[in-house]
């Protein structure tokens, strides 16, 4: 397997910075660094971008999180392994990246059920979340990056390292 080309923000480091800036606003909102990982692997599940499903279900891991938790992201809706709280978050990741596959595309019990569990600010943090890491599909996918490459560099283990540790 080979890419395309680099990867669009290595192309434009600025946009890098970006990203890592938005993905740092949604640290302290109320949404632990263990929900973000479940959402970014499920979306990126979803996607298929093998880049950050690799990725994702390695900071997962590093921040603690058990071989159970992770392989049944997945399969989420019938596996015993996570929180009302966190089976909110999932399925409001699943309706914001697939907005085009249902006339509402974010049904009123789904919004509400999320809204039970996290305030305004840790929705907002969510909805981020969400969004941060269906750009890095929308980056990765295109250009074909390639699992595991991205994972080698420097930028990657200190990004790993960061996020893992709840930053």
């Amino acid at each position: 397997m080979q890419a395309r080309m680099k990867s669009p923000v290595m192309v434009i480091p600025e946009a890098m910075q970006a990203m890592f800036a938005l993905s740092k606003s949604i640290e302290g909102r109320g949404l632990s660094p263990q929900t973000v990982q479940l959402v970014h692997l499920r979306a990126s599940q979803i996607n298929g971008c093998s880049v950050c499903v690799d990725m994702h279900w390695r900071a997962a891991k590093q921040a603690g999180e058990s071989d159970e938790r992770i392989f049944a992201v997945a399969a989420w809706q019938d596996a015993p392994y996570f929180t009302d709280a966190e089976r909110a978050a999932l399925a409001l990741t699943e309706c914001v990246t697939c907005l085009a596959d249902r006339s509402d595309p974010v049904p009123d019990a789904v919004w509400n059920e999320a809204a039970r569990y996290y305030d305004e600010k840790a929705l907002s943090a969510l909805q981020i979340s969400i969004g941060i890491i269906n750009m890095w599909n929308r980056l990765n996918i295109p250009t074909k990056q390639v699992a595991g490459e991205w994972i080698k560099s420097q930028e990657a283990r200190s990004w790993v390292e960061k996020h893992a540790a709840g930053h």
